[in-house]
């Protein structure tokens, strides 16, 4: 491993990842690491062409295991299970008569789960949004988009943004403060991944998030910008 720039460790800032808002989406308030427990806020923006929300099902991907919902204010959760006992979806139902005549209110739903081993990873989350007139109209909305996967190419992922995007969550690799190496096993061409690090290192190209390390990078003698890491590549990370 070569690291040559000391100085840039100094200068570069550390940010915090998110995730992008949609109508459907989930975050927590911790980054998803793969492999660890997560709780996860599911959170729906408005109704469906002014008909308030009535019932909201998120359907659990393979790999997510322990998956305990909570009750909102929304209304109480209810879980499918397949035969041996995985939890495959999870529906959140109002009571008939709390359903309001507009789409007033923005909603959380609740779980917690353990997210697959498998960091550099999108997960989907299809859900599936029904709304409810005061006359007893229902109408649904499928956010189970999956083209454009957030930062890597995943198997199912385009390069566009699906029009109904699925929540999702980008697996993020466990990490402790300084120094880190990781077998990245999955194409990162997005490495804004790395966003919360001081630097990257792979041989001799790295790269920051920081403008101003990022800069001296370009600057430094013998050493590249690192723009993608392809699968089976080592790379050393410090946060």
């Amino acid at each position: 491993m070569k690291l040559p720039l000391g100085p840039l460790c100094v200068v570069a800032g550390s940010l915090l990842s998110s995730t992008a808002f949609a109508h459907a989406a989930v975050a927590g308030a911790t980054p998803p690491y793969a492999g660890a427990t997560f709780e996860a806020d599911f959170t729906v923006s408005h109704g469906c062409d002014g008909a308030d929300t009535y019932k909201m099902r998120v359907r659990i991907p393979e790999g997510v295991t322990g998956v305990h919902p909570v009750d909102s204010v929304f209304g109480k959760a209810e879980v499918e299970k397949d035969a041996s006992g995985n939890v495959t979806a999870v529906t959140w139902t109002r009571p008939t008569g709390e359903v309001t005549a507009a789409d007033t209110h923005f909603f959380h739903l609740g779980l917690r789960m353990k997210l697959p081993a498998k960091p550099f990873t999108t997960v989907f989350f299809p859900t599936t949004q029904t709304c409810r007139t005061p006359a007893g109209v229902e109408s649904v909305v499928e956010w189970s988009g999956t083209a454009g996967g957030e930062h890597s190419h995943d198997g199912d992922a385009g390069t566009e943004p699906a029009e109904n995007p699925a929540p999702s969550l980008y697996l993020l690799p466990s990490r402790l403060p300084g120094w880190n190496q990781y077998t990245v096993g999955e194409h990162v061409h997005d490495l804004t991944v790395f966003k919360d690090a001081l630097i990257v290192w792979s041989g001799t190209q790295a790269y920051s998030f920081n403008p101003v390390t990022q800069a001296l990078i370009e600057k430094e003698q013998g050493v590249t910008a690192l723009t993608q890491i392809h699968p089976g590549t080592v790379i050393w990370v410090k946060y």
